[in-house]
């Protein structure tokens, strides 16, 4: 199973109103865990940045004024996504600028089911805060880098928050992967040095043999007494 937590930095609320993405970022999951993919660019807004998104996450209009426009970056975007479910913390806003990007360039919107974290996070922590710092701090996930919002950073904290919401990092252990991780334990102890001795022959006592026998007599043609028996 393919999924892709997603997160954006605009520089204001509503895209109706002519407000722009300036950052996207993507963190694949895999089985439900990361597998080391992710998608991230800034993005030219082609308008002015106002103070109150900047003091949300410090990107300026003149850090943005040689990055890529959305147009250059849609079809790369549009590949990492493909078909695979969208992770989303309040999906709506996210969404709403997304397709309002893609409807500039003619394009159609996403139509990839999402999952939205608030959704998930007010089911299991009913009348609790559930801002994405809230859930970090709940679930012990460490946050401190966090100073500003910053599209790759929160999709990647988004990542370890919806593992634990869905079941923590067990959803996506096996035993294959569980005997690899035995296997694994052992080579390494071998290459340390550890002396892993095979099991001992186990050899049993005259007392255990006679037992055994008077066993035997109770059943019907036990395959113990058939000659072809190991």
């Amino acid at each position: 199973m393919r999924e892709i937590v997603f997160d954006t930095e605009t520089t204001g609320l509503d895209p109706r109103a002519g407000h722009r993405l300036v950052e996207i970022g993507c963190v694949e999951l895999v089985h439900g865990l990361p597998s080391g993919e992710n998608f991230h660019t800034y993005l030219n807004p082609e308008r002015d940045m106002p103070d109150e998104a900047f003091q949300i996450h410090g990107l300026s209009g003149e850090f943005l004024g040689d990055k890529p426009l959305f147009a250059d970056v849609a079809g790369q975007f549009l590949t990492f996504v493909g078909d695979a479910q969208l992770v989303i913390h309040n999906a709506q806003f996210d969404m709403g600028f997304i397709n309002a990007e893609l409807d500039r360039l003619g394009l159609p919107p996403l139509k990839n089911e999402v999952v939205d974290t608030v959704t998930l996070a007010r089911r299991k922590f009913p009348g609790q805060r559930v801002s994405l710092d809230a859930l970090c701090e709940r679930m012990g996930i460490d946050n401190t880098h966090r100073t500003k919002h910053g599209a790759l950073l929160d999709a990647e904290l988004l990542a370890d928050v919806y593992i634990e919401l869905t079941g923590g990092r067990q959803r996506g252990l096996d035993l294959m992967g569980a005997a690899a991780t035995i296997q694994q334990a052992a080579v390494l102890a071998s290459s340390a040095g550890s002396n892993i001795r095979p099991p001992r022959p186990y050899a049993p006592s005259d007392a255990e043999l006679a037992a055994h026998a008077e066993f035997l007599k109770k059943l019907k043609d036990p395959i113990w007494l058939k000659p072809d028996a190991a």
